[in-house]
């Protein structure tokens, strides 16, 4: 059996792999080059950072008899091509692995907005000693657009601040995590009633420009909107007028529609933004999380077990 493997993990994970898979043989993938060796026997792919839809479909074309491709990634959008909808192939994703880096930095974004530190580093730098009025997270109402396992991360944090959590999914059933679940028809009455909103949903068809002119204007306005998710899901555009114009608090921007955010875009001038280079994710634990999570795959895909993290190509996620 031939695995294509991530070539910056190549050397991590070749004795474990071989291990769980005795007699395999390792080919080293990189989006910026199909590998020259012969793939016609080739299984399993497991796809680094770097792939898209251009990079993604010519080594697809080589892997006849690919049954199971694992993505670094927690969103899938950026590789769902048709032939990863075939019934014989089974993609998976890494959910769960962002998910405490991210939801920290949530909580940063929303300390950051109530302790006022974008101002005080303002002032710092002009030397300036000025009190400001401050708030207290403890009280004040999250609401969490897309409760999947980052959306939960960022609610059990939340929650333990003392904030109420107000959370939106297809499945608006109870969640222990959350004070309140309403189904994605209550968009605009989450909106309405937070101070903070979290956008932690994948990019669909469904969800892209989601966050638009009517859904903005349904928010408090003090309101904090904040983007981890992908950059699609708001209209930028809306959110460049309603910004500018005071009609919401301001905007914590991970991710953009066009990455990297162009040294033009107005965004980066805005006092009422802060903005990370989609840079939520980071921490030194991933790699061994992203290996943990792959090396079970591998030992339940060479066993005929289901795997983890299955990814339905026609919803997206």
């Amino acid at each position: 059996m031939k695995i294509l493997l991530p070539a910056h993990m190549l050397e991590t994970l070749r004795d474990p792999v071989s291990q769980i898979a005795p007699g395999c043989t390792l080919v080293p993938v990189h989006p910026a080059e199909v590998p020259s060796a012969d793939l016609s026997d080739a299984e399993v792919l497991f796809l680094p950072w770097g792939f898209d839809h251009s990079s993604l479909e010519p080594l697809l074309a080589r892997l006849p008899r690919l049954r199971w491709v694992h993505t670094i990634s927690a969103g899938a959008d950026h590789i769902l091509l048709p032939a990863l909808a075939a019934p014989n192939v089974v993609l998976t994703n890494a959910r769960g692995v962002f998910s405490v880096p991210i939801a920290e930095t949530v909580l940063a974004y929303m300390l950051a907005v109530v302790k006022r530190l974008p101002e005080f580093l303002r002032q710092q730098q002009a030397h300036r000693w000025h009190k400001l009025e401050l708030r207290e997270l403890d009280g004040l109402t999250v609401g969490i657009v897309g409760l999947g396992d980052i959306g939960r991360e960022v609610a059990r944090r939340c929650r333990a601040l003392g904030m109420r959590v107000l959370g939106l999914r297809r499945d608006a059933g109870p969640d222990t995590d959350a004070d309140e679940v309403l189904p994605p028809a209550r968009l605009h009455d989450l909106l309405a009633r937070a101070d903070f909103v979290v956008i932690a949903l994948p990019l669909t068809p469904q969800t892209r420009g989601l966050i638009d002119q009517a859904a903005l204007a349904a928010m408090k306005p003090d309101a904090w909107l904040i983007n981890i998710s992908r950059g699609a899901v708001i209209e930028e555009a809306a959110l460049i007028a309603a910004l500018r114009e005071g009609r919401i608090g301001g905007a914590c921007l991970d991710v953009f529609a066009e990455e990297p955010l162009p040294a033009e875009n107005p965004l980066w001038d805005l006092p009422n933004v802060i903005i990370t280079p989609h840079n939520s994710w980071s921490s030194p634990r991933l790699e061994a999380r992203q290996v943990s999570l792959f090396l079970e795959n591998l030992r339940r895909y060479v066993a005929g077990e289901p795997l983890l993290n299955v990814v339905d190509p026609e919803a997206g996620y």
